[in-house]
């Protein structure tokens, strides 16, 4: 304001200019197809992290669970799938609420001698994570055009590359839409066979009433469960959702972010579900008692004999893209721990190679493939715990989530879950090893 200027003066300049210019248009109301389009808009985050419940540990169990025991262990599944959503809900909430990643969170009340020992632990279980994903992608890509293992490994680490690319150079969201792009294709992959199997809806119904048939279908529910909930989405969803919304401070928007979240969540596992669902089913309908099926290669050559060769193609699709997917967002989950725990951001590149490397040893080394995701299941499992109780600790306090802070149903049913995960994966280690 110029000098000598009577406030009063430029007061009543405001006042005739708001004049001149007529009354100002009211607000258009959000209509509920605006809030439906706004709400779609939020959705993305969890269906990266959905991608790791699909990967070809999941491709080996769930066949193979179907195969040998029909509709017996669908069970399993579904109640995987329901603490899958809540274990996910909760590491999104913690990002939202925080604003930080669990990984950060960890490192904030560790020192330093405990984060780099968590660090290591993560990193191990990074690499058997890579190991499943990896073998996946080489082990389709085989199927399809009879590349031998190792080149069909270097293949899939390549892609994940140009994935992870994709998301340094065009951000979250287009990393996002990649990857939800692939979850399509393999939901396609791996559920359009029952379009064209006789299921048995009886048979289906049975086999959501919990039972076992001696000591090898306990492993193999255990595995079914290991294969399932997995720690680097666990790590993943909070930075997801952190980097996604960004700090939030109005307590409305919390609150309609978290909601959206929840149901980001909710629609994105019950794709994952459902996929892991349909390759128990296609196997019981159509591979019982089929000889090899203990085999990704086996089952996959009893599908073409059974279904005809164009769905074995299908089916062979599907695991590719679930080995590119899920190596890539681990990839990228590796980046998150290692940053959120020690406060380093090294190269793609460099990360990248630490996890890929170890997974072509095993190649090159002419290890049978299902086998080493067998094992590395059982590796994914010793880290299960490191991810999921420090997440339920962390979202019943307080002090750090404020009003997000789990209500004592959540606490007690997410103490619950964690307790028989990490129980059901203690009977995987302990009857793997016998």
């Amino acid at each position: 304001m110029p000098a000598g200027t009577p406030s009063g003066t430029v007061d009543a300049g405001v006042r005739q200019a708001a004049t001149l210019a007529g009354p100002k248009p009211p607000r258009e109301p959000m209509t509920t197809t605006r809030v439906k389009q706004r709400a779609i808009q939020l959705f993305g985050p969890a269906f990266v992290a959905a991608v790791a419940y699909v990967d070809p540990g999941n491709v080996a169990a769930n066949v193979s669970a179907g195969a040998r025991y029909g509709y017996l262990l669908l069970w399993v599944l579904v109640l995987a799938n329901a603490m899958s959503v809540l274990v996910q809900y909760l590491s999104a909430k913690l990002g939202l609420a925080t604003g930080r990643s669990l990984p950060e969170c960890l490192a904030d009340r560790l020192p330093r001698p405990g984060r780099y020992a968590y660090f290591v632990q993560a990193e191990v279980i990074a690499i058997a994570t890579d190991l499943a994903e990896v073998v996946g992608g080489a082990i389709a890509l085989n199927l399809l055009f009879g590349l031998p293992l190792v080149w069909g490994g270097v293949i899939t680490g390549v892609v994940s590359l140009g994935v992870l690319h994709v998301q340094s150079k065009r951000g979250q969201r287009s990393f996002e839409l990649v990857v939800t792009g692939m979850l399509v294709i393999i939901t396609i992959g791996f559920v359009s066979g029952l379009f064209f199997s006789p299921v048995s809806a009886g048979e289906m119904m049975s086999g959501l009433v919990p039972r076992f048939a001696g000591t090898d279908s306990v492993l193999l529910a255990a595995s079914m469960l290991g294969a399932t909930v997995m720690p680097h989405a666990v790590y993943l969803h909070s930075s997801l959702t952190r980097d996604r919304h960004g700090p939030v401070t109005d307590p409305q928007e919390m609150h309609r972010l978290v909601r959206a979240t929840r149901w980001d969540v909710v629609c994105a596992l019950v794709v994952a579900g459902s996929v892991n669902i349909a390759m128990l089913v296609l196997a019981a309908a159509n591979l019982r008692g089929v000889e090899g099926t203990d085999s990704i290669e086996g089952a996959q050559a009893a599908i073409a004999q059974a279904m005809g060769t164009g769905m074995g193609v299908v089916f062979a699709v599907g695991l590719l893209f679930s080995g590119l997917a899920s190596t890539s967002v681990g990839a990228y989950a590796g980046v998150e721990v290692l940053h959120g725990l020690l406060h380093v951001r090294p190269p793609i590149l460099l990360v990248r190679l630490i996890t890929l490397v170890p997974a072509l040893v095993v190649l090159l080394l002419g290890a049978a493939p299902t086998s080493a995701l067998v094992i590395s299941q059982v590796v994914l499992s010793l880290g299960i715990p490191f991810a999921l109780i420090p997440l339920v600790w962390l979202t019943g306090r307080r002090s750090l989530m404020g009003t997000q802070a789990n209500h004592p149903v959540t606490a007690g049913l997410a103490w619950l879950t964690t307790g028989l995960i990490v129980a059901l994966n203690v009977a995987l280690i302990a009857l793997t090893l016998a």
